[in-house]
């Protein structure tokens, strides 16, 4: 690894600016709770363990090389976050609690997870970002992306965890309004759309969000 100082400054800082996947985060642990929002964020950072893994692999510069893969990806991506909406407009609570009804932990984890799999933008970040910080010359390239991504993983499942309870907090003084509650589900869904219109125009020179 080349300046290592220079890499935790630089990853920290793309990995806590507010993104999609924060966004995601805040979205799912404002409308389910705290213990769903820490639940997406696992499943978001099982998803960078996966890209991880991919990159070191080779897999991902596969991926982005070909424009047919890689469409593929983006536009499932999109699908699914599509169908998470479509999902959400279509839930109901009970008469006095009009909010969604919350999903098991287990399912949540796995939204989390396929969301940031069939996310593109973060194979355009191993492949854009850690192979500035490989040492070429020490050799184990697919060892030290390995070590490079999990270091991201691991701050970004503390920026992730963070947004989860500062959004549950949140939560709190939003729930006790009605009007919130009402709309709640709505706002949820259009998020979902709004992120499945990013991902299908995710391509070469994005950085990870």
């Amino acid at each position: 690894m080349t300046n290592p100082l220079l890499f935790l400054l630089a990853a920290t800082t793309l990995v806590v600016i507010p993104g999609p996947n924060h966004l995601y985060i805040t979205t799912r642990s404002i409308a389910e709770g705290r213990r769903a929002g820490i639940a997406s964020a696992l499943g978001v950072e099982t998803g960078t363990l996966v890209h991880m893994v991919a990159a070191a692999a080779g897999l991902s510069a596969v991926i982005a090389a070909s424009s047919t893969a890689f469409g593929i990806v983006r536009y499932a991506g999109a699908a699914y976050l599509v169908y998470m909406a479509i999902r959400t407009f279509r839930s109901r609570g009970d008469h006095d609690t009009p909010d969604l009804k919350p999903q098991s932990l287990g399912r949540v984890y796995l939204d989390g997870a396929l969301v940031n799999v069939l996310n593109p933008k973060v194979i355009l970040f191993f492949l854009a970002f850690l192979p500035q910080f490989v040492d070429q010359k020490a050799g184990a390239v697919p060892m030290q992306i390995l070590v490079l991504g999990l270091i991201t993983g691991l701050i970004g499942l503390v920026s992730d965890i963070l947004y989860a309870l500062a959004a549950d907090s949140i939560a709190g003084w939003l729930r006790a309004r009605p009007a919130f509650q009402r709309r709640q589900r709505f706002a949820t869904g259009f998020i979902y759309l709004g992120l499945g219109a990013a991902a299908v125009f995710a391509g070469p020179g994005h950085r990870r969000v």
